[in-house]
């Protein structure tokens, strides 16, 4: 792992806060989710960043040699995003941008960030959970840009004069009750699923065709899977009515665990479409970045059992 800027805030906020349970709060992570990336950091600086104590943390000599530091890079980084967002706004002529994008949460983290990036540049949200449509707002000009999923190395959705980047791509993952007997598991076989019914959000690519061809090679037929929104799936796996199938990304849930499948027998890729004769190179990388900034917040966010 390579140290980031945001394993930077996440070593100032823990000496701010002086507990790893306050921290949490604060970064809105659970305390264990927390402890588990604190030990990723240290293990990528080499040594222990804080000794934890009964009133708290109290910073090590490496850590107080990170932290010196963090408290000079941070400032600089974030004087220097301000004035290339200004530049980028200067060259681009951004004066209002429009995003569309499936339901999930890089589009949320996208406004966010684009709201310190872009400062001053109203933002406007649509979302739908039709990636065709999303492309055909792009392609008649009624949206700026759209971030959509597909299946594997499945195609983008096509559409006139429309441009495609990818953002990341995320093993599939399975949501099970908490009081699931596999959720304990760092990972879980396909095949040990067999006999469960399954939830998921629709969608206008073949996802639900791939699913059914992974369960296949896994040597069994999927007995149900239900296609609905978000929050519909959610409720069928915390009460305990079907497992569901959701992106690396997806946020912690009350009474959900969420796992990989072992060998990832599906991928989801993350893209970033706009119109390529409408929009100036310098608005596309800023939203690109942007939108794969995003990305990494909510994957540090997914509760996902791993260390």
């Amino acid at each position: 792992m390579e140290l980031e800027l945001r394993h930077l805030r996440v070593i100032r906020e823990i000496a701010d806060a002086g507990s790893l349970t306050r921290a949490a709060t604060a970064l809105g992570l659970s305390q264990p989710t927390l402890s588990a990336q604190l030990k990723r950091i240290e293990r990528t600086l080499g040594g222990t960043l804080f000794e934890r104590g009964r009133f708290g943390v109290r910073a090590t000599p490496l850590g107080e040699l990170v932290l010196a530091r963090t408290r000079v890079v941070l400032p600089a980084v974030a004087e220097l995003q301000q004035e290339a967002a200004l530049f980028a706004r200067t060259r681009s002529g951004l004066r209002h941008l429009r995003l569309g994008g499936t339901h999930g949460p890089l589009l949320g983290g996208l406004l966010a960030r684009l709201s310190d990036a872009a400062s001053g540049v109203p933002v406007s949200t649509t979302t739908t959970w039709s990636e065709r449509e999303l492309a055909a707002r792009v392609s008649d000009g009624r949206i700026d840009f759209a971030l959509v999923g597909v299946c594997g190395s499945a195609h983008p959705p096509a559409a006139p004069q429309v441009s495609w980047r990818e953002i990341a791509v995320d093993a599939v993952h399975v949501m099970l009750p908490a009081t699931h007997p596999l959720a304990g598991r760092a990972e879980i076989d396909l095949a040990e699923l067999a006999d469960e019914d399954w939830g998921a959000v629709p969608g206008d690519g073949c996802f639900a065709d791939c699913f059914s061809a992974a369960c296949t090679r896994a040597g069994f037929t999927p007995r149900s899977l239900y296609e609905t929104d978000t929050s519909s799936v959610v409720h069928l796996v915390q009460v305990g009515r079907a497992l569901g199938l959701a992106r690396a990304t997806f946020p912690p849930a009350p009474g959900i665990v969420t796992r990989p499948l072992a060998s990832t027998p599906l991928t989801w890729r993350h893209l970033l479409g706009w119109q390529g004769a409408a929009q100036p190179a310098p608005a596309v990388d800023l939203v690109l970045a942007q939108a794969r900034a995003a990305h990494a917040d909510a994957l540090e966010r997914a509760d996902t059992g791993g260390a």
